[in-house]
């Protein structure tokens, strides 16, 4: 399992732990600009970090699946920031960038300089200039002070974590229980987001980057974004760029009328051959690591289980939990792991007042695919609870399904979840491997309607070629292009 969210539609939380972050990417040393001259080149400048930047660091890495290691992902990274650092009035302003292990996509700063880009980011961009923008849009943030003034109007709205639950006391669960996430990140102000577009393109098109690059890749997310469109947010790290960094038409149009002042420059670079080897193979989409979501089955091999969530359920992989929300939001579900003494029993556990307004009499020791368990209702206005606990070894696995009546259908769907729990075969835990971005080139024939068919795990399988690699609904791929598709 792998994050947690902040809030649902599923009952009412009121949730706000407050980081203030603003920003993008990882790898470290970035140089201050050299002179004309070959002189000896400066010592890169380095970040000032402070115990609460090294606190929050932790808390993003653990929040969005820790660093992402690719050394040629890194270097070339490292290679466009030396050069956006280079030509930008702070060369003196040192920065360091990592790449966050979520296939969300999402950028953001600290004040410190401190930068994280998600490889789900990287994913979607298509060429040099396109991440350029959006490092350099981060790197604005950072020199005009927007994340250090956010930061400090975090501080200053009462940062306090306050659940309201339906369903008790317990501070894991709380109603559901998306909460208790580490990280916030409050929206930046209209006027902020276009002063850090003007900087953030003004020192790409400096550097030589194509400073189109921003409205093309603003763009393609708000294309990702349509993707996502009716689909509850409920991990952290499911929140894109476009959540904490408001984009609006005018925004794309703002970007592409500031890149025209740059177009005497000999600003063109875009160097798709090369980005396009950096991003080939990249994991795509949830590391199997922590468990993951085909459709409406999740798998988790590490430890070795599997179950299938309802029809019409969209399932979300959260650090603390696997939640299911059905369409519509009248019913949901949350799957997660809990410490239950060896001596006591799965009833005892159920009526151990974790839970409140637990109807005991409707509590039964049960076993569901030769695993013991237990079952009991509970209510809170207005949902109703149908929970499971199931003993596998020295775990004890909880499945909490809400509904907003109680229904033949609500019952048959939690009883049918809980009854497709099982053990993976050794063959399914071996061949359960990431989904990862391979770069092909188009051959005689290929359309784009072949292409995404060629893509597996995935959804909406043209939609997503298109988006990914910057296709609009009319585009059609010509042969020898190098284009990106979703594989096993």
């Amino acid at each position: 399992m792998t994050t947690v969210s902040c809030g649902s539609r599923i009952a009412p939380i009121l949730l706000c732990l407050g980081l203030a972050l603003a920003g993008c990417s990882d790898m470290g040393k970035l140089q201050q600009a050299t002179a004309p001259m070959p002189t000896p080149r400066p010592k890169p400048a380095m970040v000032q970090t402070t115990p609460a930047s090294d606190r929050e660091h932790e808390r993003i890495l653990a929040t969005y699946g820790g660093a992402y290691e690719d050394p040629q992902l890194e270097g070339l990274i490292s290679r466009i920031v030396d050069r956006l650092v280079a030509v930008s009035d702070r060369p003196d302003q040192g920065y360091k960038v990592t790449i966050l292990n979520s296939g969300a996509v999402n950028a953001f700063a600290l004040p410190t300089g401190q930068l994280y880009v998600t490889r789900g980011l990287i994913a979607l961009a298509n060429d040099t200039s396109e991440l350029s923008s959006v490092l350099s849009h981060e790197m604005a943030h950072v020199l005009a002070r927007h994340a250090a003034i956010r930061e400090d109007q975090a501080r200053q709205a009462a940062v306090v974590t306050r659940v309201v639950s339906d369903m008790g006391n317990d501070p894991d669960l709380t109603a559901l229980a998306l909460a208790k996430t580490k990280l916030t990140m409050a929206s930046f102000s209209r006027t902020q987001e276009f002063e850090a577009d003007g900087i953030g393109v003004g020192i790409s098109a400096k550097a030589k980057f194509d400073p189109y690059g921003a409205s093309r890749f603003l763009t393609s997310m708000e294309r990702n974004a349509e993707l996502k469109a009716g689909k509850v947010a409920l991990d952290p790290r499911a929140q894109d760029f476009l959540s904490s960094h408001p984009a609006t038409p005018e925004r794309v149009q703002n970007a592409a009328a500031i890149a025209k002042q740059y177009v005497s420059l000999d600003a063109k670079e875009h160097d798709r051959e090369t980005y396009l080897a950096a991003v080939d193979n990249i994991v795509y989409g949830e590391d199997p690591s922590e468990g993951f979501v085909r459709g409406r089955r999740f798998l988790h091999p590490k430890l070795g289980f599997t179950f299938q969530a309802p029809e019409n359920f969209t399932l979300d992989n959260t650090a603390q939990a696997v939640i299911g929300v059905r369409e519509g939001g009248a019913q949901a579900m949350r799957f997660d792991v809990v410490r239950v003494p060896a001596q006591q029993t799965l009833g005892d556990y159920l009526n151990s007042g974790w839970m409140e307004n637990v109807d005991k009499s409707a509590t039964e020791e049960l076993t569901i695919n030769g695993f013991p368990a237990a079952s009991t209702t509970a209510s809170g206005d207005p949902w109703q609870f149908k929970v499971y606990a199931l003993r596998v070894g020295s775990d004890v696995y909880r499945f909490i399904f809400a509904s907003r009546q109680k229904s033949t259908e609500s019952e048959r769907n939690a009883r049918e979840t809980v009854n497709s729990f099982r053990r993976l075969s050794l063959e399914e835990i071996q061949s359960a491997r990431p989904l990862r971005i391979k770069v092909i080139t188009v051959q005689p024939g290929d359309t784009v309607e072949s292409l995404a068919h060629r893509m597996t795990g995935v959804d909406r399988p043209i939609e997503r070629f298109r988006v990914l690699n910057g296709l609009d609904a009319r585009a059609q791929v010509k042969v020898r292009d190098r284009v990106k598709i979703v594989v096993e």
